[in-house]
């Protein structure tokens, strides 16, 4: 099958946009509808739809790959992981679940494989790691649907795959951003694999840029953590000795004996604390005025940020066309740093 029908429609539309979960639809009643959005019980009941909207969107982004395949069984000691990860470790209690589903009921759907790229009579996972890993542990032949795919095709059908479901966290998601931009592939591959836009790449390989790779690993996936409180300690850590700092209380056995979430949770605050110590002086001034003087900037540096101030004839135009241009200007930056 062609790549343009292997990855067909996989972009035309939102990964969460799902159709009904059955052919027999319940309507709610008006008072049940009202509550739905109300306080802690709307909450609860907008999370379980969100969490079964992703998984029917997964289920079916594979359906629509594996659509018209022929499934196989294989031995899974003759497949090997992708080429690239997508996961920062398991949910062991996540993993035990499928584990003991599968050892009931069978695999229910099939993983989808290519044949290894560099090794002959050897196959490499596209999606189903985990799956492949309960087949070893069972000691089953594994369902697989084998399609020839290049690389790119591969990142972009484990990414879309993964993207739609509920259990890939933030991080996990920038830095397998991150990974692909450092393999070489260009931004519309990595939107594509991730169904987001420029932005949205931007600013999730700007984070994983910004925080260490051990740090990353020392906090680990923090599923219940999204894309600001990450960005607070990627900005945290651009700050004098912030680094020094992350590294002492990653190693300290408190921080290693608390759950993810807490452990990221931790740091910020410790980084926190470290800049209120640095106090809240004002740094140096750095000004720009051009030719005509019909404008002057002036760039004042704080521990915690920096504020620009402008003044004269153009100061207000001139800044309301920069705020309508953060989105490029910020891109541009983003775009200079990393070729440096």
């Amino acid at each position: 099958m062609s790549r343009k029908n292997l990855l067909s429609s996989l972009t035309d539309r939102k990964l969460t946009a799902v159709n009904s979960m059955s052919s027999e639809v319940i309507s709610p009643s008006p008072a049940q509808e009202r509550n739905r959005s109300r306080g802690a019980f709307g909450a609860i009941t907008r999370s379980i739809d969100e969490l079964a909207e992703k998984a029917q969107a997964a289920h079916e982004m594979e359906a629509r790959l594996l659509q018209g395949a022929v499934i196989v069984e294989l031995d899974p000691d003759l497949i090997d992981a992708s080429f690239i990860a997508d996961r920062m470790g398991d949910d062991e209690q996540a993993f035990g679940e499928l584990l003991e589903a599968i050892r009931e009921n069978g695999q229910r759907s099939p993983i989808l494989v290519r044949p290894h790229p560099k090794t002959v009579g050897r196959y490499m996972i596209v999606f189903g790691h985990r799956r492949c890993r309960v087949a070893k542990i069972l000691g089953r032949k594994i369902n697989a649907v084998v399609r020839d795919l290049e690389d790119r095709d591969h990142v972009i059908a484990q990414g879309q795959e993964n993207s739609a479901r509920a259990d890939l966290s933030f991080i996990e998601k920038a830095v397998f951003a991150s990974g692909l931009g450092s393999r070489g592939y260009d931004r519309d591959v990595i939107m594509q694999a991730l169904s987001v836009d420029k932005t949205v790449v931007s600013k999730m390989i700007s984070v994983a840029s910004d925080i260490p790779a051990e740090v990353v690993d020392a906090i680990g996936s923090a599923k219940n953590s999204g894309r600001d409180r990450w960005y607070k300690l990627a900005v945290k850590l651009r700050e004098k000795d912030a680094a020094k700092e992350a590294e002492r209380l990653i190693e300290s056995t408190k921080f290693k004996s608390c759950d993810s979430d807490d452990r990221l949770v931790m740091l910020i605050n410790l980084l926190d604390k470290h800049t209120a110590k640095s106090g809240d002086k004002v740094g140096p001034t750095k000004s720009w005025v051009p030719a005509d003087k019909s404008v002057s900037v002036a760039l004042k540096l704080r521990p915690k940020g920096a504020v620009i101030e402008m003044s004269q004839a153009e100061a207000r135009p001139f800044a309301e066309w920069i705020s309508s241009h953060l989105d490029s200007l910020f891109e541009a930056y983003r775009e200079q740093t990393q070729e440096n």
